[in-house]
């Protein structure tokens, strides 16, 4: 399945959910289905965009973007992220509100039920999104599959509070129980404040251009060693990610004495090796010749014999 499909899909689901929550979300008075159908809401809008973001990362790189449209789905994360957090701010009002001012909710049934088929549908749809995007590597799906994960454990937890209403209703008639509905609107909003965090915290992070994960950059570093002899040594690795993509900058150290041509043949090799670990890798190598005074980044890296040699 493509992103895009993958992203239609999700978009047609939320649709779908929100409007049937919204319906019985009025009629039956409960906050905490109001509090869900705005989740749902929000979580089409976050499709939407990933929608937009999968598509326009997928363009080639061109004039106006000489490193790709990767970012897009970077931006696509965080703008999704702000999006929960507008949310859960307005469901934690509401439920004050109701705490303060509390209204029997109806049709605790079919509230029961629209919640549970609610969590159904988006652990399905959350679940192909996750397939799909860490297939292709996209930050945008993965977003909005936690997006719709979130809605799993939260109309589960609303499916619940309605239930220990209708049944403590039946039970203890003289108790009051009206506080358990907006109750579960607040632990609703928290747990999407959380998700929105992690989501902030992993789009930032590629935006401000930080280094790969330390077990990607350790089996970059992995591969070029494979290259000794030929290659002496490396230093300077640098590497970022944008969207899907990973980028990798480093100085290749080589004998002196290679020609032009071969030096070129094993920057190649260079470029191919990590583009085993990372085929969609762009790679940048600055080919310089080992002169054997060597800093300690150089000789971390360094094949025995010429880091001998460079300590004597």
């Amino acid at each position: 399945m493509t992103k895009r499909q993958a992203a239609g899909i999700s978009i047609l689901s939320n649709i779908v959910l929100t409007v049937g929550k919204l319906a019985v979300g009025f009629f039956s008075g409960s906050v905490a289905i109001i509090a869900e159908a705005a989740h749902s809401g929000i979580d089409l809008v976050a499709s939407v965009i990933a929608f937009y973001a999968v598509t326009v990362s997928g363009k080639p790189a061109d004039c106006d973007h000489a490193y790709g449209h990767g970012k897009y789905e970077n931006i696509s994360g965080l703008a999704e992220a702000l999006l929960i957090f507008v949310a859960a701010g307005w469901i934690i009002n509401e439920a004050l509100h109701k705490l303060l001012e509390p209204a029997e909710p109806g049709l605790l049934l079919l509230g029961t039920t629209v919640m549970f088929a609610s969590a159904a549908a988006n652990l399905l749809v959350s679940r192909m999104l996750f397939k799909t995007g860490k297939e292709t590597d996209s930050l945008a799906l993965i977003a909005d599959a936690w997006h719709l994960r979130t809605d799993v454990y939260t109309s589960a937890g609303v499916m619940i509070s309605l239930a220990l209403y209708y049944f403590g209703k039946k039970l203890f008639p003289e108790m009051n129980l009206l506080w358990l509905d907006p109750a579960a609107a607040i632990i609703v909003a928290l747990l999407i404040v959380k998700a929105a965090w992690q989501l902030s915290v992993d789009s930032v992070r590629d935006l401000l251009d930080q280094t790969l994960p330390p077990s990607e950059e350790n089996l970059i570093k992995a591969k070029l060693m494979e290259l000794h002899p030929k290659l002496y040594s490396f230093k300077n690795l640098r590497t970022r990610k944008a969207g899907k993509t990973r980028f990798a900058d480093l100085d290749a150290m080589m004998s002196p004495d290679l020609s032009l041509k071969d030096s070129h043949l094993i920057a190649d090799r260079i470029s191919d090796k990590i583009h085993e670990a990372f085929p969609d890798a762009v790679v940048t190598v600055h080919v310089e010749p080992c002169e054997h005074h060597c800093s300690e980044n150089c000789l971390e890296h360094c094949q025995p014999q010429i880091k001998q040699t460079a300590k004597l």
